[in-house]
């Protein structure tokens, strides 16, 4: 039988409903003749409160326990999965991440898949079982303690059984019905994309865009596995949602795709420091090892540096505002260690990202040019700019971000289509 691998997030099993919904949705792909391996997330909600509660219990948490908490809500909605497909008719078993087994690393809370054995599994489907419904977000370590994958995790579950066992395809159900030229909420002109590619979205991802988890857009780049985002509250077909899949499978490509945004940024300077072999490594090492999400960089001659007797420079970089103190010790304690000199640390705040993304910037010109054309008849300011080969980024006030993605979004006519 050809395989089907169908994922349905937190909102669409919210409650009794929302699973009798999406169970019904499985119920009419085994009609069509597929296998089907279901990927639940816990019910909508359920797992903040899980984390409530050990925070409440054990502020200095085991990290074993938390794990085993945590991933106790899959688990529910896995079961009500199976069972509500049962009172349909549709032979169907439950999976916790252990019986899989989905065997994963020891990191506690951020662990990473290492194998997933068909063995148990393949003998299910053999003996008459149209689907296994696996508890998402979870696996089992070397020690044979549960794990979870950290937030988003059963987008990454959904993608990883996919590429294990071959799917035809990943459908990853949600609360939206696709992926959008860029937020629906800040411009009423985003358009939803029938097609995107793994690069596109691994970068829309990175950059903001919540739809899908961004390990589990990697995962799919490398194994190939064609992912469809779509509406678990909407009837479907084949044309509904937007198929990810590689760049072969698109016929021609849209100079820009998508405009993607970061609201909470902050843009962090470092004024003379020592402009020497190795003064990048002694600043990014810290924090790095702080665990500070470091982004935009950039490396700047200090007007300050006339004044000096040794040749210095100001380093620019970007970090998520709520690391700003971890990324502010982590700078403290190198400088008190003797590891790198400034003079001050420049902070604001109240930043925000905006990226225009899209695989075909490779082979056109003039793309840079637009965007900041159309930022600077609008007035934005840019602070940062980075790039890569289909993605330019640019850091800028925090107030001017809808205004930007809008400006952005009407400069490259993302609302039209072809």
């Amino acid at each position: 039988m050809p395989l089907l691998v169908m994922k349905f997030g937190g909102t669409s099993v919210a409650d009794l409903s929302r699973i009798r919904n999406a169970a019904a949705k499985v119920r009419a792909e085994v009609a069509r003749g597929y296998d089907v391996i279901v990927i639940v997330s816990a019910m909508s909600g359920k797992t903040n409160e899980l984390v409530g509660w050990v925070n409440e219990t054990s502020p200095l948490y085991d990290a074993r326990e938390y794990d085993a908490v945590v991933s106790s809500g899959e688990n529910v909605t896995a079961g009500l999965m199976a069972l509500t497909l049962q009172e349909m008719d549709v032979p169907a078993r439950s999976w916790q991440g252990w019986q899989g087994p989905i065997q994963t690393t020891s990191a506690h809370g951020a662990a990473r898949f290492m194998d997933i054995p068909r063995t148990n599994l393949d003998a299910k489907f053999a003996e008459g079982f149209k689907v296994a419904v696996i508890a998402g977000f979870q696996g089992v370590s070397p020690e044979g303690r549960i794990t979870t994958l950290g937030r988003g995790g059963s987008d990454t579950t959904a993608v990883a059984f996919a590429a294990a066992f071959d799917a035809e395809r990943c459908d990853i159900y949600t609360d939206v019905d696709g992926i959008y030229t860029t937020d629906p909420r800040i411009t009423s002109k985003a358009r939803r994309l029938g097609k995107i590619s793994f690069e596109e979205m691994l970068e829309l991802a990175s950059l903001g865009a919540k739809v899908l988890q961004t390990r589990s857009v990697e995962l799919a780049m490398r194994y190939k596995v064609r992912l469809r985002v779509l509406s678990s509250f909407d009837e479907t077909d084949e044309t509904s949602g937007t198929l990810v899949c590689d760049e072969d499978e698109i016929m021609e490509s849209r100079v820009v795709s998508g405009v993607a945004y970061s609201r909470e940024e902050a843009k962090l300077t470092l004024v003379t420091v020592e402009d020497r072999p190795g003064i990048a490594a002694a600043i990014f090492g810290p924090l790095a090892e702080a665990g500070v999400n470091v982004d935009m960089i950039v490396q700047n001659i200090s007007e300050a540096a006339l004044g000096h007797d040794r040749p210095v420079t100001d380093m620019t970089f970007s970090c998520p505002v709520d690391q700003v103190a971890r990324a502010r010790r982590a700078l403290e304690a190198a400088r008190e260690a003797g590891q790198i000199r400034y003079e001050a640390l420049a902070v604001d705040e109240d930043t925000a990202k905006v990226s225009v993304v899209g695989i075909g910037m490779r082979s056109h010109a003039g793309v840079a040019a637009r965007m900041f054309t159309a930022l600077a008849d609008e007035g934005v300011n840019i602070k940062v700019i980075a790039t890569s080969e289909i993605k330019i980024s640019v850091l800028i006030d925090r107030k001017y971000m809808e205004l930007a993605v809008q400006a952005l979004h009407d400069a490259f006519e993302l609302d039209k289509a072809g």
